[in-house]
């Protein structure tokens, strides 16, 4: 008996494996996504001509695929590692797939390598892509059944449909039940794991990947009126070592201490606004706040200079409640130690900048806002332009930005800025957090991207204490007053038409409650769930038991729906008496020791050419269904031959 599957099998088992290795793309390197996808094009060429892959090719690219993953990655295990090698066997397992336990062996393996897409990222649209691989998967096993060679494409996408449906309950039990994992599914986070945002360094340029990025940083729910624009500073860190390149929160290869110092003195001198932030997973302790909070969240602490952090990383949604004054005096007084640590600049860089910075000094004499407003003066009128396009720098890295490239981001504006106040004699460091955001107003809420990363500078003036001062808005007022988005964009004004705004709003208050409902259903939501219905989330017991009493229970829900539903060949027997009264209403009688065909084909005989040749067919595929197989035919044969014969309604009869 053959046992080959038939070109559809194959078809949609390579789209499978298509649609997988696609989904894992954005992970995986160019020079292994393109040669998997080419050789999975070859594969199926050659199986439709009947073409065997040589066997001693097999063999060697199965002995590549591991040395080059071990090359680049250095091992086997791991996210990147582990995806780059499923994704590989799984293309390879279509060079000798011949049979149908092949195909059913490469859909199991699909379907594991298909999820593990999951690990990178748990967004609602990479969600939905998944599902919606499955359905060739699920519906290349149906293809394997037998009478179902002749179904259409569309019918045969059905039933995987309706099995995506039914599984849905249970899908819902276990993401409700199961306890939540501790630590990553895949091992221990490595060097490989993602991170999204700012971090405690900072060298120009190195945020250029954020800018353009448009993913959710963190929403924002104020309890009053939202703030202006230009009010929307959310610090999450200071810098105040530099080395001539990278700027830092605290001093490299420095020892760790474990005093902490107290926070500095905080004088409001406006309105005090309330606000929860819901921030997405960065796998960092820097969390973003309004500037100034008043006081730490709970399982928060502050730095010496008011930014937040937490001694955990956020490795999930984290929630977290503040309060802050947009107005505000920040600190009294300047010790020596910190006056030393904020005058800090390396030997022997940018000497072009320090006799600049020498030069303002001597002209402003001891009022240092005005050596202020001579550097924005700088930013204004010398010809600086703001672009995510830079030239690159060389050693000098202030000098060649300030007197040559004269082009950059916030990052080159923040930098250079504070290093000619330092060389000036202004205590000076850098804050990197975000600026702006776009409010949601069907939503109600803020919604700061990746793309609203920002860095700017404080200065110490003497009886002021610490004051903002942000040097790209003297050379694109624009990112400040409107946003990053229009800073960003340039001149395509496409990205604020108002329908697409509301289209954007509409998408992300979706994502927002996925975001709520899945991703942020943690261990501490779960037992509070669980607790209301009396099942303790610490008791393994009392987690199985509540487990198979609900897996029970729908088990026995599909039983009686099985039950109640008619036997398959009573199914095709009642779609053929349904169609054989449609043609008694023409004149048509089925004699009592009639075959059921030959009844059929008798009608065909008085039909127009077009139905006869419709009738003709139906009686064909009823045969086959009836007789021609010693298998039992499949449930969607079935269906699909009953689908039409409720559409054959001949219209008259020709004698």
């Amino acid at each position: 008996m053959n046992d080959r599957p038939s070109q559809r099998v194959f078809d949609l088992l390579s789209l499978t494996v298509g649609l997988t290795v696609l989904l894992h793309a954005p992970h995986l390197r160019w020079w292994l996504t393109l040669p998997l996808l080419a050789l999975l094009g070859l594969r199926w060429h050659g199986f439709r001509h009947h073409q065997s892959f040589p066997r001693l090719l097999k063999l060697a690219l199965l002995l590549l695929l591991p040395l080059l993953v071990i090359g680049y990655y250095g091992n086997l295990f791991g996210r990147l590692p582990g995806s780059a090698l499923a994704c590989g066997l799984l293309v390879l397992k279509l060079l000798e797939t011949e049979r149908a336990r092949d195909v059913r062996a490469a859909i199991v393996f699909a379907a594991f390598t298909l999820m593990s897409a999951l690990l990178f990222g748990q967004q609602l649209w990479l969600t939905i892509m998944v599902v919606l691989a499955l359905l060739p998967a699920l519906a290349t096993l149906v293809a394997l059944q037998a009478g179902s060679t002749d179904i259409a494409l569309r019918q045969s996408l059905l039933t995987p449909a309706w099995l995506l449906l039914a599984s849905i309950p249970f899908a819902l039990l276990a993401f409700v039940l199961i306890p939540r994992l501790s630590s990553p599914l895949w091992g221990a986070p490595g060097a490989d794991t993602a991170r999204t945002g700012i971090s405690d360094t900072m060298t120009p340029g190195n945020i250029a990947t954020l800018l353009v990025d448009d993913s959710p940083a963190f929403r924002v729910s104020f309890d009053g009126p939202v703030p202006p624009r230009a009010q929307r500073y959310f610090r999450a860190v200071t810098m105040g070592y530099f080395d001539g390149r990278t700027w830092y929160a605290a001093r490299p290869n420095s020892v760790h201490i474990t005093r902490r110092p107290k926070a500095q003195k905080l004088i409001i001198q406006g309105p005090v606004l309330g606000y929860q932030i819901t921030l997405m997973p960065t796998r960092q302790h820097l969390l973003p706040a309004l500037d100034m909070p008043l006081k730490p969240a709970p399982e928060t602490r502050f730095s010496f200079s008011r930014t937040l952090w937490r001694p955990k990383i956020v490795g999930s949604l984290f929630h977290y409640r503040l309060s802050s004054s947009p107005e505000y005096r920040l600190g009294t007084h300047l010790s020596r130690r910190e006056t030393r640590i904020y005058l800090q600049l390396p030997a022997g860089f940018d000497p072009r900048a320090r006799a600049l910075a020498e030069s303002w000094r001597q002209a402003a004499g001891q009022r240092s806002w005005a050596i202020v407003q001579d550097a924005l003066r700088l930013y204004h009128d010398g010809g600086f332009r703001y672009t995510l396009l830079p030239p690159p720098l060389g050693r000098n890295t202030v000098d060649d930005f300030l007197f040559d490239t004269r082009a950059g981001f916030c990052e080159h504006y923040a930098s250079s800025f504070t290093f000619l106040m330092r060389a000036a004699g202004i205590p000076a460091r850098i804050v990197g957090g975000y600026q702006g955001g776009f409010y949601n107003r069907l939503g109600r809420y803020l919604l700061v991207r990746q793309s609203d990363a920002h860095t700017w500078s404080e200065v110490w003036i003497s009886g002021h204490g610490w004051i903002r001062v942000d040097p790209t808005a003297a050379v694109q007022p624009q990112r400040i007053s409107l946003g990053a988005g229009i800073a960003n964009a340039g001149s395509d004004a496409w990205y604020q038409v108002p329908w697409l705004r509301d289209l954007r709003s509409r998408i992300d208050i979706v994502n927002r409650a996925w975001d709520q409902a899945v991703i942020g259903f943690n261990a501490l939501r779960q037992k509070s769930l669980l607790t209301s219905f009396g099942v303790d989330p610490g008791n393994w017991l009392s987690v199985a038991t509540s487990l198979g009493a609900s897996i029970a229970v729908l088990f026995g829900l599909g039983l009686w729906w099985s039950l109640y539903e008619t036997a398959e060949g009573d199914r095709l027997s009642r779609a053929y008496r349904q169609l054989a009264r449609r043609l008694r209403r023409l004149g048509f009688e089925r004699n009592s020791a009639e075959d059921p065909a030959a009844f059929l084909d008798r009608v065909a005989d008085h039909l127009n050419p077009t139905e006869a040749q419709h009738l003709q067919q139906l009686s064909k595929r009823y045969q086959k269904l009836r007789y021609a197989s010693i298998q039992a035919p499949s449930s969607l044969a079935i269906r699909n031959w009953q689908h039409d014969a409720r559409q054959f309604r001949p219209g008259s009869v020709v004698e």
